[in-house]
């Protein structure tokens, strides 16, 4: 079996324009169908983003950035300014929700795009094709 050189793609270029929701080869068409529904492919390259596998990773890493962040800021304006329970109900947990959503289709772009940018899941050209669970 020979080894065959891939070009080498910028990893975080691509990740930049799938987290903007662009396709990373051609950085014009769109990535995504809907709020997270990725499209089967590029309207302007062709580019197949079917086989992509983001699966877990991005409500994984929305919930660990938020989590920080959010938490950083409760336990500072605690500290801070010792506001009441309901004072904190009425902040937080709308920013959390509002932060989730901002941060979820942003970072599955990315997700798709590095895995677009390493050769992964199906976007190497010359692995074999994935057999589907039954």
């Amino acid at each position: 079996m020979a080894i065959t050189t891939k070009p080498g793609r910028n990893v975080f270029a691509a990740m930049r324009q799938g987290a903007l929701g662009r396709c990373p080869n051609c950085q014009k068409g769109k990535l995504f169908s809907g709020f997270l529904t990725v499209c089967d492919t590029c309207n302007v390259c062709g580019e197949n983003y079917s086989h992509h596998r983001a699966d877990d990773a991005p409500p994984y890493f929305t919930i660990f950035i938020v989590g920080h962040l959010v938490v950083s800021l409760v336990i500072w304006a605690e500290v801070t300014f010792r506001p009441e329970l309901w004072i904190h109900m009425v902040i937080w947990i709308p920013l959390t929700i509002a932060m989730s959503l901002a941060f979820l289709r942003p970072i599955k772009g990315a997700i798709v795009a590095l895995q677009w940018a390493n050769y992964m899941h199906g976007f190497d050209p010359d692995s074999e094709p994935e057999i589907p669970a039954e």
